[in-house]
């Protein structure tokens, strides 16, 4: 069976409801190509506007985030979409929240911060690696994939695919795609980025959303900063790539909220061993 992943350029807008009706027409639209893994870019349920996350962190528990639940389970999917996530009193962390087809939600905290983020964030516990069939997925949240003991903790835990949610900007696009690449040859993965489509937060994105293989070898990129879904498909052993612009309308998913059902458990980071990222 082909394996195929998708990575999502996004333009984020600083309203949460518009952003989850978004997040629904990509994940039906990438459902529509055979996609069983949607990577989300940074914070993409909120934007980056850095004083509208932090005042609006996201529960895991929330029922507005039922819609998404909903689309995983219905469309066979898993979806990473990038939240402002509190656990209790605690100041909250910039996240990345996992959709799993079976209703289940992990959470993935940042670890590594940058610039004004500490204003309004604490760092994150980082999260567990995914099994989502034959793949292992790992998450990185930006800035963390400038530290390289966090690609190399994802591979020393069985990872297989490198999902990086980002906003890059150009003046740094280039250094740190060297580096995805780089990861993707030392460790033997294969690495997703999902970058912004448009300014968000007063930064400008680069685009160019990408997936290597685990050769390093550029699989499939998106040409600029159009939306669009950027594939890699699996197989045997050879990937193939595409890129779908999304410019046109999509049609709304048509997805069934069980109002009754009964709420699903959800993974908390859990406290990782000294020296690890990942639970």
């Amino acid at each position: 069976m082909a394996r195929i992943i998708a990575a999502a350029q996004y333009a984020a807008a600083a309203d949460f409801p518009t952003n989850l009706e978004r997040h629904l027409r990509y994940a039906s639209a990438a459902a529509s190509l055979g996609v069983q893994l949607l990577v989300f870019p940074e914070l993409s349920l909120t934007g980056y506007q850095l004083e509208y996350a932090a005042a609006n962190p996201i529960s895991p528990h929330s029922p507005a985030l039922e819609p998404l639940r909903a689309a995983a389970r219905e469309l066979r999917i898993t979806i990473l979409a990038g939240a402002p996530v509190q656990f209790g009193s605690a100041q909250p962390s910039i996240g990345q929240l996992a959709f799993l087809p079976d209703g289940l939600v992990v959470v993935h905290t940042k670890q590594h911060l940058a610039g004004a983020e500490f204003d309004h964030f604490q760092p994150g516990r980082g999260g567990p690696v995914l099994r989502i069939g034959a793949l292992m997925v790992a998450s990185a949240i930006c800035n963390d994939i400038t530290h390289p003991e966090h690609a190399a903790s994802a591979a020393a835990h069985r990872a297989t695919i490198y999902a990086a949610s980002v906003l890059l900007r150009e003046q740094v696009y280039a250094a740190e795609t060297a580096m995805l690449a780089g990861y993707a040859r030392q460790h033997g993965m294969t690495v997703v980025l999902a970058n912004h489509a448009a300014e968000t937060g007063g930064w400008l994105p680069a685009g160019r959303s990408a997936i290597w293989d685990e050769q390093g070898a550029q699989v499939a990129q998106s040409e600029g900063t159009e939306e669009a879904l950027v594939l890699a498909r699996r197989r045997g052993r050879n990937w193939e790539g595409a890129v779908f612009p999304l410019n046109q309308p999509m049609a709304a998913p048509r997805i069934t909220i069980a109002a009754a059902e009964p709420a699903q458990p959800i993974a908390a980071p859990a406290v990782p061993a000294q020296g690890t990222l990942f639970g």
